[in-house]
């Protein structure tokens, strides 16, 4: 068997021969192991390993391997964007050229397709192209492939919110309709998951089978429910040490910097590709138990009823918490619409850096708390910054201003004082200071309120907030999210790596505690009541002024049960 034959034979050996035309060391063993599941895994796969091991480059050089052995292949490859898919074709044109033993690849003709979006290599004249690029949300019906590589769909772009990974998944089902009906036809997806609830996991339960290489042995295999690449499986029946690397792409030292630099979830899922649910009970704090309707800045309804229909299903608002997880409106907005009985706003100050100087405008009426605005600042406590929360204050008519002095030891207070005068703003200022450890703090004050159903959120501070720090990378941008960081708060010690904004609700929350004591059927009972008595009143002090008053006020029934009761008594219908 001469070195051609061997090349067309096995993919390690093409693999490993590319790899020197490129002046690239021999493949890893993880690289090995890929290379074996592609050329020998089945008709529907997917490749999770960890991020930098080569998946792309890998795939690309499967591509090229396939037209090796079979010029009259039709491939495309599709990524999250058109130019990621692009710059596989271009790295794929150049082997061609540049590889001797790929000669027989070059086409044959200057009539021959050669672009970045598509091209021919040396085969029949046929109306789909050799190798295609496109991005997912691109043209891609109409389209016929006998191979299809999905290459790291999954980006936080698309995948920040439940919608959004829905719609991912109605797109990747387009693979099947453009698969050639062949025996060997085959569809790969090759990524890293970028969020704990992936669609990953969804293709793998519609029979994608799955290939998983972690960076280092797990401690918990069970999590990984059977698919581990079986290399790692077989080490690990040998004894191989948990937590230990699994290949010598990145040595131990590289992984706990980078470990350190992402923070621990990011690095489960990135290079660990945990994407296990069994932790999805440790979230108390949903989106769903949320109200979510146009808050009015001066007044409220006595009482607010939530309902989990799905037809309260708020579905235009972006919604960055766990699968399932929606936003409701709603059902019953009850009694009569009167002031506030308190607005407060709450500030959790920090310095100048990531962090962020938040506030949020809270008021409350009969035990419900409403949130009007949350705003977050990058400026630390800079005059620009602490001039615009005092503007809030005016705007929603807060009476007191309730600050966090964990962070500068009350000059905060000191400068909004001075500002106050300036702006001729006579607002109290509490100072709180925390002693219980952050992540017990928020959800001890929030999981109560949201259990009750007691907490009001407006429109707009949902559309902010999804909207907010519109120049970082949607992956820095998920994290300040007020709702992404309140559906992943847990009691773990740094849960999530930006709390500014679930911190500075939380904050606001606690000082209404005492208020949430009140019930507002006994409120809109006891409103009742007093306009009872007062009727009564004016009725006997001047029964011919207001006795047409009384009248028109009362059903019959109520005029029935009037005639018996005394001047203090409540008829039974309040």
């Amino acid at each position: 068997m001469n070195t051609l034959d061997l090349l067309r034979d096995d993919f390690k050996l093409f693999l490993q021969a590319l790899w020197r035309e490129l002046d690239l060391p021999n493949p890893t063993r993880a690289q090995y192991a890929i290379a074996d599941y592609l050329q020998h895994g089945p008709k529907r796969l997917q490749i999770q390993a960890f991020r930098g091991v080569g998946k792309s480059w890998i795939t690309g050089a499967f591509v090229l391997w396939t037209l090796f052995n079979n010029s009259e292949k039709k491939i495309m490859i599709i990524s999250a964007s058109k130019e990621r898919a692009d710059n596989m074709s271009i790295f794929l044109q150049k082997l061609i050229i540049e590889t001797p033993w790929l000669a027989h690849l070059r086409p044959k003709s200057d009539d021959s397709r050669w672009s970045r979006i598509s091209f021919d290599v040396a085969c029949s004249p046929h109306q789909a192209p050799s190798v295609k690029s496109v991005g997912i949300t691109g043209q891609l019906t109409g389209s016929r492939a006998d191979l299809m590589i999905l290459d790291d769909i999954e980006v936080p772009g698309n995948s920040m919110t439940e919608f959004m990974r829905e719609k991912l998944l109605q797109l990747c089902t387009e693979a099947e309709s453009i698969l050639t009906p062949k025996n060997d036809s085959r569809i790969m997806f090759l990524g890293t998951p970028q969020t704990t609830f992936t669609v990953y996991r969804k293709l793998a339960e519609r029979a994608y089978k799955p290939f998983v290489w972690p960076a280092r042995y797990p401690r918990k295999v069970t999590q990984y429910e059977g698919l581990l690449a079986p290399q790692l499986v077989e080490d690990i029946d040998g004894g191989a040490e948990p937590w230990q690397v699994t290949d010598d792409r990145f040595d131990n030292e590289d992984l706990i910097e980078r470990e350190a630099s992402m923070g621990r979830s990011n690095f489960m899922l990135q290079f660990m590709l945990d994407t296990s649910l069994s932790d999805a009970e440790k979230f108390p704090l949903k989106c769903s138990d949320l109200i979510v309707t146009s808050v009015n800045p001066t007044t409220a309804p006595e009482s607010i009823v939530w309902c989990s229909d799905p037809q309260n299903v708020i579905k235009d608002l972006p919604t960055v918490g766990l699968p399932g997880d929606y936003f409701y409106s709603p059902m019953q907005l009850q009694g009569t619409w009167d002031s506030y009985q308190e607005t407060i706003c709450s500030v959790d100050p920090s310095g100048r850096g990531s962090d962020e100087t938040a506030a949020a405008y809270i008021s409350q009426r009969n035990g419900f708390l409403y949130v009007h605005d949350m705003r977050a600042y990058k400026d630390g406590y800079s005059d620009r910054t602490l001039l615009d929360i005092l503007k809030g204050c005016k705007k929603y008519g807060v009476t007191k201003l309730l600050i966090e002095t964990n962070f500068g030891d009350g000059i905060v207070s000191e400068l909004f004082k001075k500002h106050m005068v300036q702006t001729k703003q006579g607002i109290d200022i509490e100072e709180v200071r925390a002693n219980v450890r952050k992540e017990d703090r928020i959800i001890d004050s929030l999981e109560p309120i949201l259990n009750q159903h007691r907490l009001i959120v407006d429109r707009n501070v949902i559309e902010w907030d999804f909207k907010s720090n519109p120049d970082s990378p949607p992956e820095e941008r998920l994290l300040y999210m007020l709702f992404y960081q309140m559906s992943r708060m847990c009691r773990e010690k740094g849960a999530i790596r930006h709390d500014d904004r679930i911190d500075c609700l939380a904050q606001g929350v606690q000082y209404f505690t005492d208020a949430m004591g009140i019930s507002a059927l006994e409120a809109i009972k006891d409103r009742k009541r007093n306009e009872w008595n007062s009727m009564l009143e004016e009725f006997f002090d001047d029964p011919q002024a207001s006795a047409n008053h009384l009248v028109l006020g009362m059903n019959l029934q109520q005029r029935q049960q009037a005639k018996g009761n005394s001047k203090n008594s409540v008829p039974t219908w309040v």
